[in-house]
């Protein structure tokens, strides 16, 4: 292996004066058999932690849950599979705000890395009575990128509307084998976003705030079984009757619980001081109290999280 692995870094060093293209050849070459190969990958963990405590609000399960999975992966120089997180919750809780500090943490941008690649339903696969052909072209784009780039980062936004069907084309990738149609594939992250199982996670948050507890008292454990059924028997999930929940081949579910006013209220002084106006508490306060909450009788969490935070901070600023 050293000695395979001194043969390519010469090579590489030869063609820095080469060819342009050839020397982008080889490069993925080494990307593919070489665990020097980082393909620009620069993991700050400790820049993940604190920009999860930081900046995600009311969100205890999420930030634990994705700060020690990351780190645990990270630490294994030959990890056994692929890290498979699945996002759960309501629409402005944060889903989408942690898979952009994952590629800023490990990539150093949070969308713009050739290797962070983003997959929306509506858009790569709008129509259900395409399955089969979706299928061989999600096969042929992951396997090529892992080609590419082993470290490579998957996320599957909208799960909620992903033709059943497609996603399991991914299973043999998920496993614990070591390589799958000749590429060596378990260093990638797959993120998967959905609202689904949002009933079940705003339950639990209702049900434990009515009984007088802190929402931090809510547990991973209580959770994740219940989503696991939920996206499992939606048929508007794209894990509907999924072998991969069938076969546990996700690393973690992570719920985001619903947001109450003082969350959303965070939200909107942040917004404001990203515009160098953190003093206008006027603004917050109206941004709080114009946001709708809910069920009807307690109004006790935002029905959009976050989502309507700016264009909210625009009408009262």
């Amino acid at each position: 292996m050293a000695v395979r692995r001194a043969v390519i870094q010469l090579v590489l060093m030869v063609l820095l004066y080469s060819s342009p293209g050839v020397e982008c050849f080889f490069k993925r070459i080494s990307c593919t058999i070489s665990s020097d190969c980082n393909c620009d990958f620069k993991p700050n963990i400790r820049g993940l932690e604190w920009d999860l405590y930081k900046n995600l609000y009311g969100q205890h399960l999420a930030q634990d849950t994705v700060s020690e999975e990351v780190a645990n992966f990270l630490q294994k120089e030959s990890p056994d599979r692929p890290l498979v997180l699945s996002f759960h919750g309501g629409s402005g809780t944060g889903k989408t705000l942690v898979s952009a500090m994952l590629g800023r943490h490990l990539y150093g941008t949070a969308m713009g890395s050739p290797y962070i690649h983003q997959f929306v339903p509506t858009l790569h696969f709008p129509s259900p009575d395409r399955v089969q052909q979706y299928r061989l072209e999600l096969k042929d784009w992951v396997q090529g990128n892992l080609t590419a780039c082993a470290r490579s980062i998957f996320i599957f936004d909208e799960m909620e509307n992903m033709p059943p069907g497609v996603i399991d084309i991914l299973k043999p990738f998920l496993g614990p084998s070591h390589t799958v149609f000749g590429t060596n594939y378990r260093k990638a992250i797959y993120i998967f976003i959905s609202t689904i199982g949002e009933e079940v996670i705003n339950r639990m948050a209702l049900e434990t705030r009515q009984a007088g507890k802190e929402r931090e008292e809510i547990r991973l454990v209580d959770l994740e079984d219940a989503i696991s059924q939920a996206v499992f028997n939606n048929s508007r999930s794209g894990f509907f009757h999924s072998s991969i929940i069938q076969e546990k081949l996700l690393t973690s579910f992570v719920p985001f619980l619903p947001l109450g006013r003082r969350h959303v209220e965070r939200c909107a002084r942040r917004e404001l001081c990203q515009r160098g106006e953190c003093q206008r508490t006027d603004v917050v306060e109206a941004v709080g109290g114009a946001v709708v909450y809910m069920p009807e009788q307690g109004q006790h969490f935002s029905s959009k999280g976050c989502k309507s935070v700016p264009a909210k901070v625009n009408l009262f600023l």
